[in-house]
Order: C-alpha cells, then structure tokens, then sequence
C-alpha cells in the first residue's frame, strides 16, 4: 500500500511517500523550486516522490493533506461572530486558501493525467496538530509516550497535548487561536528586527549574548494554568482579525504580530539595520527564557496527568534546539523524540502516518532515525555536469577521499560536502553541509563573513561520533537531527572554540555510522589525525535554501570562498 502526504499551501509545502509503513521518499518543495519556504503546491516535491517510489499516481492507495477545514468548525463560528464587527482580512485570507486546498485535486489531475473523479476517493485530510503529533510518536521507538504539537497556528489550534499507545492517538486538549506560544516568540522576533518568516532562529542564537532581565516582565503576558495550558493578554499582540498571512508569492509574507503594549513597555521596536545593543540581546534572552518556561509547564502538567516517561514533540516551536536540550532535566520525562522535520514540512510525513496508523489501524512502523530522504546523484551524473561545465577535478576512491578531505580542513580550509540523499528538513546532517575545523578559532567568524554571509552572531553546530558524545557533552544522548542544545564541558571548550556558543554549548548532532557511513567515515579519518571527533557542521547554502543538485553545490561553491567542494567522489579545489 502506497501512501503519498502532502503539506499544500502552507509554509514549508512538502511531500513524503510511504510504502507499507515505510518511508521511502520526502522533501521540502523549497529545495526544487529554490525559495525559502515556498508555500505553494508541492508539486515537484510530489513528482519526486513518486519517480523514487518507481510508481505513478494512479497507484497510490490514499493522498494524505495535513489540513482539515472542518477542524473546530464552532469554535471558528465563535470567534468570527465574536469579531464581526471588525475589519477581518484573516477570515478573507484563509478563505482563499481554503479555495486552494479545494483545487488540489484539480492540481494533481494536471500532475498526473488521471481525472478529479479517479483522484477525490483517495484523499483524506488529517488535521494540522494531529499530524505534527503523528510525525513524532509514529516516527519515535516508543510503544507509549505524551506527545505535544506546539507552534504559531494551524486548523485552529495553537498548542496539542495527546496520548499515543500502539498506533492510535488521543488527544486530551488543546489551545485555539490566537494564544499561541509560536506567534508570541514570533512577535517579538519582528520586534527585535527580525522580520521574514522563519527568522525566530535568530533570536534563539542572539538569546546567550545577553541576561534575561526582562524574564518577569514578559511572563505576565501569560497567565499559566493549572490544567497545564495558558492564556495570554491579548493586549501585547496585534488584533488577531488583522493577521494577515499571505501565500500570493508562495513565500510566507507575515503582518506585524507585535501591538501598542510591547512597544510602550520596551520602546520603539529595533529597525532594520540598526545595530544590536545589549538591551535586545536582554530581550532575546528573556524571550527565550519565558518560552521555555512555557514548554516546561506544559510538559511538567501533562507528565503529572499522563504518568508516562517518554514523549514526543513536534510542531514549529519544537525547532527550538535549547529548550529541547534542557527537557529531560527540567521534566520528569526521562526520553524524548523529535522528528527532524518538526516543523510544518514534517505535516506531509505526519498525515501519513496518521492515517497508516491511526485510521487504518496498521501496525507501527520501525522508528526514523535517518532523515536522508531526498535528492541523490550518482559519479557518473556529477562527472558528466564536471565535464560539461569545463571544471577540472579528480575522482577520489572512498579511503583516499576521506584522508584527502581531512587534510584539506586541517590546513585549515573550508569544505562543500554533497553526500548521498538530501536530509528531510530545516538542518543540514552531512549529506548536503559545509564544513570546517572546530579547533580553529577563526573558522565561525570566516563563515559568517565569506560564505554563509549572516549575523556574527548565530552559531555553527559541532557533528561528533556516537561514541564520543560522553567526553566532550555533559549529557549524552542520542541527538541524530541536531534537535537539542546542550553545554560543552568545560575543559573542551577551548579546544573546539568554533562550535562552541558564547554560553559554552553546542547544538549536537550525533553522528551514527550505520546511518550516515561516508559522513561517519570522514570525522573518524579527522580523528585519527587531530584527536578530535568533531567537524564544524553548517547547511550548504548562501542565504537560500539548502542545495539540492551537484548545479547548484558547484554554483554556490564558485560564488563563495570555500576551498574544496566534494561531490560524492568527485573533488573540485581553487
């Protein structure tokens, strides 16, 4: 049975396709079509699926759309009686794309030949949070866990807290639109001069520069409750009826979220351009601190009602790396599990597994731990683009290459590594990465200025063997999406100073050799030679999305200052 999910007309528009339970193929469509977070129909995404699946859509069993319009139908009701006296271009905008969602059989049709008659049986729609809680637990190894789905808003809902035993889900309660902890963190990331969607990443990295002073201050914006979810005073936000949301370019074009009272209370909001003082560090900081207080409330809460030990996160707010690498000790749950598309694009792995799981009630599947899901290009087509192009380059056996490649960040140079399939989502895990020597105290500062072209202030992330994680980290845990934070220990903070934040910690990613062999491979033969078994990790990209093809690691390698690119066995130098 083939099952092919779908996030459409939503940020982060993706596709995955399933086979019996088994993931064979996802990604985000913004690697195709080469826009941040495209928010169109995934129509490339889709076409990819079903070319690595070896079939075609009249032979997929059901089409999964991680949306349900008829998702708290009253509570939508309410809050548009509530608010009929008011200018409303949210309701006018989620109408139209409500029209969108409608038109995707008519875009699947055109996609694939077959007719909207043939297509209409095979699509079930699963809600926004249910399929964010789906992509975790039905992803996770646990027969048992919690599971929160946390993030700005979707089918109504901002914040879900569930149950999931064997292969169903119970959801015990949630939080409507618009107190969403998501649009809070969002809020103050334009405030603090942030404003593309997706940029509340910056404030995380900008957070450990500063102290949070203002943590009081903005924890009165929620009021926490003792059934373990919140309100807020809607007083700090925009009015939720003028939230203006718009897909018209396929890139996510968000209104101001902040109100009059931030403002009054913290001063004029930081422009573009102007520079960042301590005060918005203390901002940043205190902004983290009162999210994470949240989460743990939420979670502490739902453990007490729950009594189980694990749980499983998902939702856009579960990109929070920090507050990740701190739930263990600061709950009572002992193992977590995050998907490496937490955020919405894991919406189209989410649906289908819910309605694999859930619905159907099949069996569970084996756990993800491998996010290698995407594109992926033999010698022969990457020597063939080599040849065509006139660029010189030698093809290296595996042994040679990882002792040719080792040298090369030891000199120290920096390096373009294309490896196998692309990685299903926001983070860069050793297929599609650059990297560098973490000893080098002038690594972060030459990456930020020459290649990656962003703030100073936003770290690199240290990959290490599974092996090594005790020795260098105070916790060791399994972490193979970069998805937690934890601090360095002390006496190996100067050696590894590049992938060391300025608070001492690092957004790990584990390194397990049975899932990522070449990568594994390659920081083993740097091992061997430094004592080290780390690399600087960061996303092969130039502020555009993750590269997806050899064209486009070439392009982004001539345009910058890198010093090797590696394509599979293929080496390019200056």
């Amino acid at each position: 049975m083939f099952i092919l999910g779908l996030n459409a007309h939503h940020a982060d528009s993706s596709a995955a396709i399933f086979k019996d339970g088994i993931l064979l193929a996802a990604a985000e469509e913004e690697r195709f079509r080469r826009i941040k977070h495209w928010a169109g129909f995934p129509s490339e995404a889709v076409k990819f699926c079903l070319h690595e699946a070896g079939i075609r859509l009249h032979e997929v069993d059901h089409i999964t759309i991680g949306r349900d319009a008829k998702a708290k139908f009253w509570n939508k009701v309410k809050f548009v009686l509530s608010n009929a006296h008011k200018k409303n271009p949210l309701l006018v905008d989620r109408l139209k794309n409500s029209k969108k969602i409608i038109s995707i059989e008519n875009e699947l049709a055109a996609l694939s030949g077959l007719s909207e008659r043939d297509i209409k049986p095979k699509i079930v729609y699963a809600e926004h949070h249910r399929s964010h809680l789906a992509s975790a637990f039905f992803a996770s190894p646990f027969e048992e866990a919690a599971i929160l789905s946390v993030d700005g808003s979707g089918d109504f809902t901002t914040t879900m807290i569930a149950t999931g035993k064997g292969n169903q889900i119970t959801v015990l309660d949630s939080v409507d639109f618009p107190v969403s902890v998501g649009l809070f963190y969002t809020a103050f990331t334009q405030y603090l001069g942030f404003p593309h969607y997706g940029d509340e990443y910056k404030v995380m990295g900008l957070a450990p520069y500063g102290q949070p002073v203002y943590q009081d201050q903005i924890s009165k914006i929620f009021q926490l409750r003792p059934s373990g979810l919140f309100t807020w005073d809607a007083g700090y936000f925009s009015n939720p009826t003028e939230i203006k949301l718009d897909y018209t370019t396929h890139t996510p074009q968000l209104s101001t979220l902040y109100g009059k009272k931030i403002v009054d209370e913290f001063g004029p909001p930081r422009q573009a351009g102007e520079e960042l003082t301590q005060k918005h560090k203390n901002l940043a900081a205190s902004v983290q601190a009162v999210c994470e207080e949240i989460i743990f409330h939420v979670l502490n809460r739902l453990q007490t009602r729950t009594g189980l030990k694990n749980v499983c996160i998902a939702g856009g707010v579960a990109q929070n790396s920090v507050a990740n690498g701190k739930i263990v000790e600061r709950t009572k749950f002992e193992k977590l599990y995050i998907p490496s598309a937490g955020h919405d694009a894991g919406i189209s792995m989410g649906s289908a597994l819910y309605v694999h799981h859930h619905i159907l009630k099949n069996k569970r599947s084996p756990p993800i731990y491998n996010a290698y899901t995407g594109s992926r290009f033999s010698n022969e087509e990457i020597e063939q683009l080599l040849q065509q192009k006139g660029v010189s380059y030698k093809r290296l056996e595996d042994d040679r290459l990882y002792e040719y490649v080792a040298n090369k960040l030891i000199e120290p140079g920096v390096v373009g590594w294309f490896t196998g399939r692309a990685e299903f989502g926001p983070r860069a895990l050793g297929g599609r990465s650059i990297l560098a020597d973490p000893r080098n105290p002038r690594a972060k500062d030459l990456l930020n200025a020459k290649i990656k072209r962003r703030e100073s202030f936003r770290p690199f992330a240290p990959s290490i063997l599974k092996e090594y994680v005790a020795d260098y980290f105070e916790k060791a845990d399994d972490v193979p999406f970069m998805e937690k934070v934890f601090p360095i220990r002390k006496e190996k903070r100067e050696q590894i100073p590049a992938v060391t934040h300025v608070d001492g910690t690092g957004r790990l990613q584990t390194v397990m050799k049975d899932i990522s062999p070449r990568y594994y491979a390659l920081i083993d033969q740097f091992r061997k030679k430094t004592g080290v078994p780390i690399l600087l990790n960061t996303s092969f990209n130039e502020n555009e999305p993750i590269v997806n093809t050899p064209a486009e690691a070439l392009d982004c390698f001539l345009r910058t200052h890198m010093d090797m690119l590696v394509l599979e066995n293929c080496v390019i130098e200056r």
